[in-house]
């Protein structure tokens, strides 16, 4: 919290209680890092029913065995599968009909997807396509994009796909035929997540530096995992079909 140069934001605890009690909650991407800690808030908050969705097995199973020795009887239920595989996807929206999904799955390493920006496409497009399309399908009653600042004004094949995936979904949202409430939310930097930017600092400070940075004058804004997955909750709530949400607060004294 020391590096957030602001105070820690608490949000609205006891509307996302209210807002997940009844409800059936999708997770996609559930045992990354954002994933993971969204599951483990849903469950925190009781919610009636969790469906952890990712293609990740190992990580997937270790979030199975941390979330069953954690919470007593956790009403949730683990599938193995991949957000591109559509036929795949519907069968789990046939078989647990979801009222809420939240799209934590993507690619996220910038450089990367500079060198693979057809699987950025691929996943962080298609994915996204096919889980909006069938929660319209399907009469889903909330469906949150997990999003970056960096799909802002995109410099990066990363960024673009957001931002694209933004715009689908936005279109989606003024379909006056259907009843789905997509809502997007923007990360900045998530401290302590997988590919965030401060472990890699925290490597080259501990080698004795140089501690690289893509740009001298580029700006960053951190945010922790607690933080950025009580956004996404709180978002969900506050939200009613077309908003992008980002965080704003006040820096300490």
């Amino acid at each position: 919290e020391d590096l957030l140069g602001r105070d820690a934001i608490s949000l609205d605890r006891k509307k996302i209680k209210e807002g997940v009690k009844k409800a059936v909650i999708l997770v996609a991407g559930a045992a990354g890092s954002i994933g993971s800690e969204i599951v483990n808030q849903l469950l925190k908050f009781n919610a009636h029913q969790v469906i952890l969705l990712d293609k990740a097995e190992s990580d997937l199973y270790d979030l199975q065995n941390e979330m069953n020795a954690k919470y007593n009887n956790p009403n949730f239920k683990v599938i193995v599968g991949d957000v591109t595989n559509r036929k795949k996807l519907k069968k789990v929206f046939e078989e647990y009909l979801p009222t809420i999904v939240l799209n934590a799955a993507a690619y996220k390493h910038v450089p990367l997807k500079e060198e693979f920006p057809g699987e950025a496409i691929r996943v962080n497009i298609g994915g996204t396509k096919n889980l909006a399309d069938l929660s319209v399908e399907f009469g889903v009653d909330k469906f949150v994009f997990i999003s970056t600042d960096k799909a802002v004004n995109p410099t990066n094949v990363m960024g673009a796909t957001k931002r694209i995936s933004e715009i689908y979904i936005q279109s989606l949202a003024k379909r006056k035929a259907s009843k789905t409430q997509f809502i997007t939310t923007r990360f900045g930097n998530v401290l302590g997540s997988n590919g965030s930017v401060v472990p890699l600092f925290k490597k080259q400070i501990e080698k004795g530096g140089p501690v690289t940075v893509t740009h001298r004058d580029i700006t960053r804004f951190f945010m922790t995992i607690p933080e950025a997955c009580q956004l996404v909750l709180e978002a969900c709530f506050m939200g009613n079909g077309g908003e992008i949400f980002v965080f704003l607060s006040k820096k300490k004294p």
